[in-house]
């Protein structure tokens, strides 16, 4: 098919479609388009012709089935693919009768295309030829001869999915009995198919040469050659008998053409696999005809025996048997001696070239049918055949293979028997021959065998014994003549092996795996039966004839199998065990064991002694100690008169072998390995005659000083087998051992609990094996040593184990723990009543101690850990069981345990990761009890009762949580105070540990949350539930003391998130249980006790959504909250918040009437008006309420105070001696104010708006005075409260609406401007400075934040007049450019190093007070931008000096904190933290400076820019601003406009920076990192854009990609609107806007010139150049107009200004010209692009005019003064 996007011949119109190439063929042709085969006859049934005549086909073959066959013939093979798919599917889907229709054309597409050369096509054609079938049935008959050829071929495919589709549909076609009839019917068809295809055709006629590649026409008549071949043994095969005759006619012309022949030696393997099957199928089908065919058959497969390759082996070697098993005379045919020996040796010295396992099984029947003549001289034949053989193990590939290496030593042991069988007429060639195989061909196997570690493990040993075998039965048939042979051949075998197995054992550097294969060849002939075969594979066995009556097929390798026998036989067999092999077998190992003796005793061969062991291990017989013991005498190291003694005591040679020589070697101290000599203990155990005499031996042995690892070797040995228990039971019950392992648990206990150093550790913990293996190893339900002995073992431990409680000191006493944990487990639930004995309890105390600690302080491994756990669990539940059994309600482990957790965690010494471990492990404690005491759960409940601290425990605790959580509830006056032991100098314990509430409300919730879940509630049920109520309750407040905090520090987060892990939840409580009791109980406690109980109430409240009667109750009646209490007030004013406006209104009642009959000695006291006010502010702060007319009757009330008792009101005054009383209610007046001022409605009158203001004068010169004293909590709260009442002071005159100021007094507004106003302000602003002066962070205590919140809220209603005439010392810094007046510097130099702060509240008031200033400042430098003039290149102005000095102090350090992170990467700021100060102050900076910018004229704006460029200060900004800016900058606060519009982002949304809004911090940095960004683009295009351009790549990439998706289109928008409602009117110019274009249009006009300019914004506006574009134009010359668009688009690619500001610019610079001012002769243009001023400097020969700065570049890049026109040099 064509490429989509190639150039099309002219007038095709229609990009190429071969569906409608086959349409057109049809219509013009009125055929369907068929293909004709390039084979030679067209009257082939292969070749139907296309079908004629276009009408008789559309009669009969639906329109669908059409266009598919259409596509069929397609060449493209995707084409073909989908058509065949189609297909099937509508054969499968349409009607029989429709199907029908396409049958008389499917034969010729189905013979074409089902010899595809795609492999997916051959597939889907069979698929769908199996629908077609299952649809049409019978009606496929007529056609079946055209089709059938092809179908068997497809059958043989070679790609195995295309041919198990074509069988699948053969099979569904015709039943299994019917096919042979079918093939029978069809046979001339298919045998004339098959003929061509193997005789006629070529690559050439099969495929069209000029469009198919060469590769590809091959491939395919190769695999169609490969196919017909198969096809054909596939018609032998199913053919039936009676057909086979007329076949062989029919095949006689196959057979006379050489070509057929030829195809033995193709150079493709599967023709040739295929050829040597059809061969095979001959012989087995047509043997006559083959017979027949003999010189030619005989020649191709036996010539061809060596092809090694893997495809064809296997059919090779099935033809070779076949034919040499046919054709009797098949070797006169061949040269045997010349072609097909020397070729099948070869193939044998290479190892079968990777093919042994296909080869070599037929190697046996082969040989077999090698008639004599052919073999002679046999002496030399066999020598060759098995020399080859043995050649061939040794090479490279058949060693690496088992399978391989096990398939030749098969072979060639059936060969060797076969070959001994071989009757021989002369006697001495039958001996000679017989001696060339043993000693040259068998014992060199042995030998190879014997040295390659590879073929040890195969079958050649149990091949041998099987050998030996049935040489030895004849043998002994004493009737045989060929008896002697046999007893001559064994004898000479036994000889040989013996010299081979000396050669090998007598040399001192022996090599130990040889002797190991020496002596596991023994073993396997000494036992063949009994030694596991090496692979679980059939065992399979030749027969030879004269030696078993039945016979093997060998002429086809067909192997009989033979059933394994049964123990019994074998055991029968051992019994019957020949003579002729014990005693060669037995002088074989004595001589061996003589040999290794000898090298043991002189030259202390540890290998030989180890080959000794193993030779024992098989052959333990008194003659083989003899032996030993008559050579070691010589050597041996016990004394001679020790020698006779030993004698007299043991007749036994193995015991006399055991005491001269065995335990001198166990004794030997060097032996890391001692393995192998208990193996030879074992060997002498097993000659020593009775039990009695091996105990005896055992004892003496256990007395010696001997390594414990013997022992555990003995012991573990015995363990492991039956037999060998059975040898040394007797002396595990015994005392001797019995007492020796007591005296080892004593040591062991006293070693293992004190630190020991390393080297002692590996023998220590042999010891541990030792112990642990008698213990826990049973034998028939008895231990494996005496009872008693068990018992004084854990005694032993037990007592150790309590001496030494604290197990967590020694750092490695992992071993011991773990062996005490093995033991105690299974001591706990094996004996019973063990847990009521204290030892024991105690134990089980300390396990568990262990598993509640942390790993840090136990040293244990996590696997310890867990086996601990295991310990004390299982000792738990055997201890309840006990106790029940017992029916005792108690014991001293839960009694302890209970302790030493009360302990634990009202010790305030927890971390969490402790405290965690710690509820883990009770929790597991609890759940095991509960589990083991289901029915009456007491146990439980004591516990519970047990860990619960007592009345005066809970007090300790409660102030064991720090004061400082008030600070936040005061401030927000959710709470009030009036008395002073506030304590917030108390600060929160080292911040590493919990306190000690925390952990026990954590681990007591815990616990009852369990009990709840188990449902076991016990006892009396009311008090068991007020308990839980208790202690859920005293959760809710350590969850609210940390609530309350206002930094918690980081452990108390890890501790909420171990809760919430851990499910100790106040939501998991509420689905266990009703909460109506634990509300009440919370509000008792609230009533009592007040503070923060009541805050815990209200947060019950909240989570309930609920507030009971009994609550209410409180303040029905006058009665109920009266005397008021602290605790009362406080649950009063948690309360109000969920009142209803009726009940609160009551409430406010109540507060009035009590307020009006309150003494004046009363006032500042909780039961009198401090209380009242305090709960009037919390009904009025959350809501209005409906009681205007009380409002101001409340105001008249505290005037009267004034009146009366003016000491009350704390104006003007030090509040150093101050009470707290009187702090407390001032600070509720001054909360009154605002509220007041709130809600309302009636008018006040005069003499109270002077009340109101003198009062806020004179408390706030009261918190002015007092700024040393802001450390007191309550002096705190009264500055901050003062300052909130001058905000809503300001606030609330800001805001006032007309209406409201028609109301208010007449000369108030005008009084509030000229004087409070002024007096709130010059007493704020030098507080600020004072204040910021003496804490330089904020970090001194959050009660410094909160009154800098208050004040900084006070200070932004500052105007700009007050700010400019303020009362601040004068502040100058040396050495300070700058042209603003002293005053002005001043307050910049004061306030601007306050972004620095590190407080939040006053950077930001410091922000929205110099944000007020900027635009007054580049006024001031107007005046001086005369003297800057043109004269120097690039001159630069700062802005002012006092930020960029800040500015610069905010980048070092921002350097530091942000340098890691990639441009393009997101940094997470955390809200409040220096970090975020410094970044805020950055950014707040960088808003003032382009705030200042954007107030500049575009003049100094250049000189301004130029500043920014030298300083770089701009570039770090844009850096930094892509590592603050969000990814996916969506804005998710509340919004004002209509919620379905485009995504809001932070460049879409305002940012409003607020004192005290701390609503959404974590998302201020990059809410104000992209509002900078947005301004900076705005005002500061061009710099930008120098910026962008100058970066790497990546960054280039990364900010072209977010500047385009979120700030292009607001830039553009605000751009075009700006445009579109300028008010900016030019002279002869007028601008329009198209904002869905993106477009400005400028039109200029003058006199009879008419200009049009388009100005296109790009889509990554700003960053991309904007496009300047020419509409319209009358009167201008083309030079001209290029000049003038190349300068508009200079002007607005290279100003920082808006669209208008370029046009502006360009207007003027056309204006001038039309003014007759000069162009400027280097940059062509009037005004300089980027300083905008005219050319002044004239050349004094060629009088033309320059700018100064385009002369200064072009100067200095030319590197010559002279004029850039004339040439002459430039004065």
């Amino acid at each position: 098919m064509g490429g989509k996007n190639k150039q099309r011949t002219k007038g095709n119109l229609r990009p190429s479609s071969s569906g409608r190439a086959a349409e057109l063929l049809a219509k013009e042709r009125g055929t369907v388009p068929g293909f004709i085969g390039f084979g030679t006859s067209q009257s082939d049934l292969g070749y139907v012709p296309a079908v004629q005549g276009a009408e008789e086909i559309d009669s009969l073959v639906d329109a669908d089935f059409r266009m598919v066959l259409r596509k069929l013939s397609k060449r493209d093979i995707i084409t073909k693919l989908k058509a065949m798919q189609e297909f099937g599917m509508m054969c499968k889907e349409r009607e029989a009768e429709v199907v029908k229709g396409v049958l008389p054309y499917w034969p010729r597409i189905y013979c074409k295309i089902s010899l595809d050369h795609d492999r997916r096509v051959r597939e889907a054609t069979q698929q769908s030829f199996e629908q077609l079938i299952l649809k049409v049935k019978k009606h496929l008959a007529p056609y079946l001869k055209s089709i059938m050829g092809y179908w068997l071929i497809a059958q043989c495919d070679t790609y195995s999915p295309a041919a198990s589709a074509a069988k699948i549909a053969f099979e569904k076609a015709f039943p299994s009995s019917k096919q042979p009839e079918a093939l029978a019917f069809c046979k001339d068809e298919i045998l004339n198919v098959l003929q061509d295809h193997l005789l006629k055709e070529t690559p050439d006629t099969l495929s069209d040469p000029q469009t198919v590649p060469e590769e590809e026409r091959e491939a395919k008549f190769f695999r169609i050659l490969t196919c017909s071949l198969l096809a054909l043994k596939k018609l032998l095969s199913m053919l039936p008998k009676k057909e086979m005759q007329s076949l062989e006619e029919k095949l006689m012309s196959l057979l006379s053409q050489n070509k057929f022949w030829k195809y033995g030696k193709h150079s493709t393997p599967q023709v040739r696999s295929a050829f040597f099957e059809l061969a095979s199928a001959f012989c087995q089908y047509l043997p006559e005809l083959v017979k027949g065919e003999a010189p030619r058959v005989c020649p191709a497969v036996l010539l061809s025996i060596d092809d090694s390759d893997a495809v064809v082996c296997p059919a090779l070697w099935e033809a070779v048997l076949y034919v040499i098993a046919t054709v009797e005379d098949c070797w006169s045919h061949v040269n045997a001696k010349k072609g097909v020996l020397p070729k099948l040796w070869t193939v044998l010295r290479e190892g079968g070239r990777g093919l042994a396992t296909v080869i070599y099984p037929n190697l046996l029947p082969f040989i077999s049918k090698v008639p004599p003549g052919i073999t002679e001289p046999k002496l030399e034949y066999f020598r060759t055949f098995f020399s080859s053989i043995i050649q061939g193990l040794s090479s490279e590939r058949a060693i690496a293979s088992p399978s391989e290496c096990s398939a030749i030593i098969t072979a060639f042991m059936e060969c060797l028997r076969f070959a001994i069988l071989q009757k021989v007429d002369e006697e001495d060639d039958q001996r000679q021959i017989n001696q060339m195989l043993i000693n040259d061909q068998l014992i060199p196997i042995i030998d190879a065998v014997l040295q390659e570690p590879k073929l040890q493990n195969g079958p050649l040993f149990y091949q041998i014994a099987e050998t030996l075998s049935s040489w030895e039965a004849k043998a002994e048939v004493s009737s045989d003549d060929g008896t002697e042979v046999f007893q001559k051949l064994l004898s000479n075998f036994w000889d040989h092996l013996l010299k081979l197995c000396v050669l090998h054992v007598d040399k001192l550097d022996a090599d130990e795996k040889r002797l190991f294969a020496i002596s596991g060849m023994l073993e396997v002939l000494q036992n063949p039966k009994t030694t596991a075969k090496p692979n679980n594979r059939k065992s399979v066995k030749i027969k030879f004839k004269d030696e078993d009556e039945s016979e093997t097929n060998t002429e086809n390798g067909k192997l009989t199998e033979v059933r394994k026998k049964s123990d019994s036989e074998i055991q029968a067999d051992l019994q019957h065990s020949s003579l002729l092999r014990k005693e060669p077998l037995e002088n074989l190992v004595c001589n061996l064991s003589e040999l290794s003796i000898v090298y043991v005793n002189e030259k202390k061969s540890e290998q030989h002694l180890k080959f000794l062991s193993s030779l024992l291990s098989s052959f333990s017989s008194d003659r083989v100690f003899q032996v030993l013991l008559e050579q070691g005498n010589d050597t041996s190291s016990t004394p001679a008169e020790s020698q006779e003694e030993i004698k007299v005591n043991h007749e036994n040679p193995s015991v006399q072998f055991l005491y001269m020589n065995l335990i001198t070697w166990l004794k030997e101290d060097w032996r890391k390995d001692v393995q192998f000599l208990v193996d030879i203990l074992y060997s002498v155990l097993n000659c020593c005659s009775s039990n009695d005499e091996r105990k005896v031996i055992l004892d003496d042995l256990t007395k010696m000083d001997l390594k414990w690892i013997i022992f555990l070797q003995i012991i573990q040995k015995a363990c492991s087998s039956t037999t060998k228990l059975s040898l040394v039971s007797d002396w595990l019950k015994g005392d001797t051992l019995g007492e020796r392992l007591v005296m080892l648990a004593d040591d062991l206990c006293h070693l293992g609990l004190k630190p020991i150093p390393a080297s002692t550790q590996s023998a220590s913990s042999e010891r541990w094996t030792v112990l642990s293996l008698v213990l826990s190893q049973h034998f028939k339900n008895e231990s494996l040593i005496g009872e008693t002995y068990v018992e004084k073992i854990i005694d032993k431990l037990q007592a150790a184990l309590s001496k030494a409680r604290d197990l967590s000191e020694a750092g490695n006493t992992e071993p011991s723990v773990s062996f005490i944990c093995d033991v105690a487990s299974s001591f706990f639930s094996s004996v019973k009543g063990c847990l009521l004995m204290p030892s024991s309890e105690d134990l089980l105390l300390t396990i568990f101690q262990l598993c509640a600690q942390r790993q840090d302080a136990t040293h244990l491994t996590d696997l310890l850990v867990c086996k601990l756990k295991h310990t004390w669990m299982s000792g738990v539940k055997s201890l309840v069981h006990q106790l029940q059994s017992m029916q005792k309600q108690s014991s001293t482990f839960l009694l302890k345990s209970a302790l030493w957790i009360k302990n634990q965690i009202q010790s305030s010494t927890l971390d969490v990761k402790s405290l965690q471990v710690l509820i883990s492990a009770v929790s597991d404690l609890l759940s095991t009890l509960l589990e083991a005491d289901r029915q009456s759960g007491c146990l439980v409940g004591a516990y519970v009762e047990h860990v619960t601290p007592n009345r005066t425990e809970w007090v300790k605790l409660h102030e064991s949580l720090s004061a400082e959580w008030m600070h936040k509830p005061l401030l927000e006056g959710r709470l009030s105070m009036n008395c002073e032991h506030l304590g917030s100098h108390v600060k929160l314990c080292g911040t590493t540990k919990l306190p000690g509430h925390l952990c026990t409300s954590a681990l007591l919730s815990k616990m009852v949350l369990l009990v709840l879940e188990n449902g076991v509630v016990h006892g009396n049920d009311d008090a068991e539930r007020k308990k839980i109520d208790n202690i859920i309750a005293e959760l809710l407040y350590s969850l609210q003391w940390i609530e309350e905090l206002e930094n918690p520090p980081y452990l108390l987060l890890e501790y909420l998130h171990m809760l919430e892990e851990m499910h100790i939840t106040y939501e998991k409580f509420r689905t266990l249980s009703n909460t109506a009791d634990l509300q009440q109980t919370v509000f008792d406690r609230s009533e009592e006790h007040g503070r923060l109980w009541s805050l815990t109430m209200a947060k019950l409240i909240r989570a309930e959504n609920a507030v009971s009667c009994e609550m209410k109750h409180l303040f029905k009646t006058s009665e109920g909250f009266l005397p008021l209490t602290e605790g009362r007030l406080h649950t009063l004013q948690c309360l109000s918040t969920f009142l209803t406006e009726e009940e609160k209104k009551e409430l406010v009642f109540h507060c009035v009437a009590k307020l009006m009959t309150c003494a004046q000695t009363e006032l500042s006291s909780t039961d009198g008006a401090f209380g009242c006010l305090s709960i009037l502010n919390s009904c009025l702060n959350d809501s209005r309420i409906d009681c205007d007319h009380l409002l101001p009757g409340i105001l008249k009330i505290i005037m009267s105070w004034k009146n009366n008792n003016e000491d009350s009101f704390l104006f003007s005054c030090n509040l150093k001696e101050t009470s707290a009383q009187l702090l407390g209610l001032n600070i509720e007046m001054i909360r009154y104010l605002p509220l007041l001022l709130k809600y309302s409605t009636a008018p006040l009158a005069d003499n109270e708006w002077d009340f109101i203001m003198c009062s806020m004068l004179a408390w706030l010169e009261t918190t002015c005075e007092n700024h040393l004293l802001y450390h007191i909590p309550l002096v705190q709260i009264f500055a901050c409260v003062s300052c909130d009442l001058a905000s809503a002071l300001s606030a609330y005159f800001e805001a006032a609406a007309p209406e409201t100021t028609e109301n208010l007094p007449v000369n108030l507004i005008s009084e509030w401007k000229e004087f409070f106003s002024e007096g709130i302000h010059n007493l704020l602003l030098p507080l600020l400075v004072k204040v910021t002066g003496e804490t330089k962070t904020a970090a001194e205590g959050s009660f410094q934040n909160s009154v800098l919140t208050s004040l900084g809220e006070a200070l932004t209603y500052i105007s700009k007049d007050q700010l400019l005439n303020h009362k601040l010392p004068a502040k100058f810094v040396a050495g300070q450019k700058t042209n603003l007046p002293d005053k002005l510097q001043t307050l910049l130099n004061t306030l601007s190093p306050l972004l620095l702060f590190r407080a939040r509240p006053v950077q930001i008031s410091v922000y929205h007070m110099l944000y007020k200033l900027m635009p007054e400042l580049p006024k001031f430098d107007d005046e001086d931008l005369k003297c800057y003039g043109d004269e120097e290149e690039e001159s630069a102005l700062s802005p002012p000096a006092a930020l960029m000095s800040v500015l610069a102090t905010q980048e070092l350090l921002l350097e530091n904190i942000l340098e890691c992170i990639p441009v393009g990467e997101f940094a997470v700021i955390q809200p409040l933290s220096d970090e975020f100060c410094l970044v805020l102050g950055y950014l707040l900076t960088w808003k003032l400076t382009l705030t200042f910018f954007k107030a500049a004229s575009s003049q100094l704006r250049v000189l301004y820019s130029q500043y920014l460029r030298r300083t770089k200060s701009l570039n770090k900004l844009l850096y930094h601003l892509f590592r603050l800016m969000p990814e996916n900058p969506v804005f998710s606060g509340p919004t004002s406009e209509v919620p379905n519009k485009d995504t809001k982002t932070f460049f879409t949304e305002e940012l409003h920076l607020d004192v005290k809004g701390t609503g959404a911090l974590s998302s201020q940095i990059p809410h104000l990192a992209c509002t900078v960004y947005h301004i900076t683009l705005k005002d500061l295009p061009a710099m930008v854009r120098l910026w962008w351009n100058s970066c790497e790549k990546r960054v280039f990439n990364v900010v072209d990609k977010f500047t385009s998706k979120y700030v292009s289109s607001v830039l553009s928008s605000q751009e075009i609107s700006s445009v579109q409602t300028s008010t900016q009117l030019f002279n002869g110019m007028t601008v329009k806007a198209r904002s869905a274009a993106r477009e400005v249009i400028a039109t200029y006009s003058v006199d009879d010139i008419f200009i049009e300019l388009i100005i296109q914004l790009p889509t990554n506006y700003p960053l991309g150049s904007i496009t300047v574009e020419s509409g319209k134009r009358v009167g201008v010359a083309v030079q001209q107009w290029r000049n003038w668009m190349l300068q508009l688009s200079t002007y607005l690619t290279h100003q920082n200004g808006s669209i208008m500001e370029g046009l502006s610019l360009w207007k003027n610079n056309v204006d001038k010209r039309f003014e007759g001012v000069e162009d400027c002769m280097i940059c062509f243009s009037v005004i300089h692009g980027s300083n905008y001023s005219l050319p002044k400097k004239a050349c004094r020969t060629c009088k033309k005019k320059f700018h100064s700065a385009c002369l200064y570049k072009w100067f200095t890049s030319s590197n010559k003064s002279t004029c850039p026109l004339c040439r002459e040099t430039f004065f």
